[in-house]
């Protein structure tokens, strides 16, 4: 994650972490991104139905009447008892969609008395005022509701019509039970100009975070290939969230926004202020330095419904272990396994112009999926690198 309100718009300084010891169990969620021992955030995949059809699944979710060899609830708190044993700071509940699970608040409430963080990632549009007050009352730390577009645009990417006002309804369920809610958007081809209208979503409905996701190529986004963003259109799209972003600091609506799966964008955002202010680029370097870039295998984590552990949540052809023969905690640090081995210091098996990019510590070499998705070698480049030439090579390259 790129916190562009943390880093562009000052809301976040090197001494806040600092102030914590950077230590992931005692850092506020905000700041999590820049934790020394990165503790996985686990994204706990706990079902593969769904109510939705959304093109760009990488889950390929099913309807609601599949029927999988799921978790059990008594298997999911197994789960729970290891990540806070392991000092996990959060879990995220996702699917398919998890409102689909009965036992959803149940587990909620399992993980925040273990001392968990508790999160959901849906598609909004279960959440009923009952279920809301039910999160509530278990202490549910935030919701996020994933968006596409405004209207008809998100209904076609979502496969119902009527998709978009059921989601607005649930984030006002949420928001009226005083849970945090926060706006999930993948960016792509078909509704990256809906973007203006996120950010007016943002002000109208008084929602105080939204992510906006770069495609991966996984799952049905693997069809969409061909859809995502030009270098340009990146660089554009970047550039606009900075801008809006801004203003609505300058008014004092201090938003959090965050730009995810392309850590192309650090180094992007303090290029630009080193044009606008030096001294606040200095501090977004050490910053992003903390940050280090992707951590797929070791800052993020994911368990599927059946229990397979993978590097994240878009990986899910390769699999390390399954829950149910040994602890997630036990296979998260087993490095016999190879591809688990490198990826736990993946700067070393980099190839091509990241290999050589001034930005590796930074960038952490950005996503293996998409590149190994794009040119069929996990340590390839990866294609959505935006960043020109002479933006990565080093300074005494630069003619």
């Amino acid at each position: 994650m790129i916190g562009i309100s943390k880093l562009y718009c000052g809301a976040v300084e090197a001494s806040d972490p600092l102030r914590y010891g950077r230590d992931s169990r005692l850092l506020p969620s905000h700041l999590l991104q820049f934790s020394k021992d990165k503790r996985p955030v686990v994204v706990w995949n706990m079902t593969n139905r769904c109510n939705l059809r959304c093109i760009h699944c990488y889950a390929r979710a099913e309807g609601e009447e599949y029927t999988g060899n799921e978790l059990t609830t008594d298997e999911g708190k197994a789960i729970i008892d290891d990540l806070a044993a392991f000092g996990a700071p959060v879990i995220l509940f996702s699917g398919g969609e998890p409102l689909l699970r009965e036992d959803l608040p149940e587990l909620i409430d399992y993980a925040v008395k273990k001392g968990l963080r508790a999160v959901i990632s849906t598609n909004g549009t279960l959440i009923t005022e009952e279920k809301a007050n039910i999160f509530s009352a278990y202490s549910l730390s935030y919701i996020g509701v994933s968006l596409d577009g405004i209207g008809h645009v998100h209904d076609a990417f979502r496969g119902k019509k009527g998709a978009f006002d059921m989601a607005i309804e649930g984030i006002r369920n949420a928001k009226k039970a005083g849970i945090k809610v926060g706006l999930r958007f993948t960016i792509n081809k078909r509704n990256y100009k809906e973007i203006p209208g996120i950010f007016d979503l943002l002000e109208k409905e008084n929602i105080d975070r939204v992510c906006f996701y770069h495609l991966v190529y996984a799952g049905r986004g693997s069809n969409l290939m061909d859809e995502d963003l030009t270098h340009d259109q990146q660089r554009e799209v970047v550039d606009y969230i900075m801008d809006r972003t801004k203003e609505f600091f300058n008014r004092g609506r201090h938003i959090e926004v965050l730009t995810v799966d392309n850590h192309a964008d650090g180094p992007y955002v303090y290029l630009r202020l080193l044009q606008e202010d030096k001294k606040r680029a200095e501090e977004v370097y050490k910053l992003l330095m903390m940050n280090e870039g992707n951590s797929s295998g070791v800052g993020i984590a994911c368990i599927d419904e059946e229990g397979n552990v993978h590097a994240d949540q878009f990986w899910r052809h390769y699999s390390f272990g399954n829950v149910r023969q040994r602890p997630f905690s036990h296979i998260w640090m087993d490095t016999s396994d190879l591809l688990m081995a490198k990826l736990k210091q993946k700067k070393r098996f980099i190839k091509g112009r990241c290999r050589q990019c001034r930005w590796l510590d930074i960038c952490g070499g950005n996503f293996r999926v998409r590149a190994e998705a794009a040119t069929g070698d996990i340590w390839g480049e990866d294609p959505q690198c935006y960043l020109t030439d002479d933006e990565i090579a080093l300074p005494d390259e630069i003619a």
